[in-house]
């Protein structure tokens, strides 16, 4: 690849992960942040409209629950099966371990970046509590008290996956 192609990359990864951050700040959502700020600024991406509709669900750590993955990370690993990842039509054909490895490595990076993987380790990072997402004004006193943090995964998670694919 030439210089030149990279810098392209670099310079399309670094968009992509600004439109994830103020995606995340201004409307929530992590998955579908990283996911639309793909869609958005990828060339012959695989994100779809119905993808990011799909993830909804999972930002909170799945359900707003927090014991599930962080969302930014899970919208990242999206982002990676959507290029990598075995079509239903490809089940006989093997496991499709490349997918895997490029996935367990942004898992390895997310968490040496933000010391914790799962919503409840973050918010215990970002602001040294856990919080139940159901009750309006704990929701509250997480969004108050976490700053950009959440932003700043969708950042780190977005400039990662572009750079990979």
């Amino acid at each position: 690849m030439s210089d030149s192609a990279k810098i392209s990359k670099q310079e399309i990864a670094e968009k992509a992960a600004a439109i994830a951050k103020t995606y995340e700040y201004d409307y929530g959502c992590c998955p579908q942040c990283v996911l639309a700020a793909v869609q958005e600024t990828v060339p012959n991406n695989k994100i779809s409209d119905e993808t990011i509709k799909a993830s909804h669900g999972l930002s909170g750590g799945g359900g707003l629950t927090g014991v599930g993955l962080c969302g930014s990370l899970v919208g990242g690993l999206m982002v990676l099966g959507s290029k990598r990842g075995r079509d239903h039509d490809k089940f006989d054909k093997g496991k499709f371990i490349g997918n895997f490895k490029a996935c367990n490595e942004l898992v390895d990076e997310f968490k040496k970046e933000f010391d914790g993987l799962t919503c409840q380790d973050l918010q215990q990072k970002f602001t040294g509590k856990t919080y139940d997402m159901w009750k309006a004004e704990e929701y509250q006193e997480f969004t108050d008290k976490r700053g950009d943090q959440c932003a700043v995964t969708a950042e780190f998670v977005t400039r990662w996956v572009v750079n990979k694919l």
